[in-house]
């Protein structure tokens, strides 16, 4: 690889720490730099869908890859909610990596939040502020998040948003079959 740098679209240390475990995985023995940027979702602070929250990871990457054309990898990490049949709020993440030839996108896994805290997203907080409302918390989103407040630590937000960084990675490993 000619160019070994890889632009993650935030500078939340959850999103890079995913980020660099799933390539570390996948791709052992590379030495990659990691540059964090800043890049605008284009969608609402709180994404309320699915379609909302991967077009939020989309723009990401789109933003940092017209600004850093050079890279090696583009990645956009976008978590949002969205309410099921029966009106409860579940949360997620979608990750989006692309490089010259590629994409790769994936969900991470789902779970239901509490009503309490669905109540105060309801009410216009983000995600991250309603957790630490409920949990007397301060910045959960950029350590534990939702999912390690709820389970304990067993699960975390790095966790979580890790398995869907492996998963849209399977495109870079599978080239031959993805183009």
């Amino acid at each position: 690889m000619k160019n070994n740098q890889i632009i993650i679209a935030s500078h939340n240390p959850v999103k890079l720490q995913a980020a660099k475990n799933g390539f570390i995985q996948i791709f052992p023995g590379n030495d990659f730099v990691w540059i964090q940027e800043d890049a605008p979702s284009g969608v609402s602070k709180q994404p309320f869908s699915d379609a909302e929250t991967l077009q939020g990871a989309i723009n990401r990457v789109q933003f940092i890859q017209k600004n850093f054309p050079e890279a090696a990898y583009w990645i956009g990490i976008e978590g949002g909610i969205q309410f099921d049949d029966e009106n409860q709020m579940c949360a997620f993440a979608w990750v989006v990596i692309k490089n010259s030839e590629l994409i790769g996108k994936a969900r991470s896994g789902t779970f239901f939040l509490p009503p309490q805290i669905a109540g105060l997203v309801k009410s216009g907080l983000e995600l991250g502020e309603a957790d630490d409302l409920v949990f007397g918390q301060k910045n959960s989103k950029q350590n534990n998040g939702a999912i390690g407040l709820l389970t304990g630590d067993i699960l975390t937000r790095t966790s979580l948003y890790e398995h869907a960084v492996l998963l849209a990675l399977i495109p870079f490993l599978n080239p031959v079959l993805y183009k």
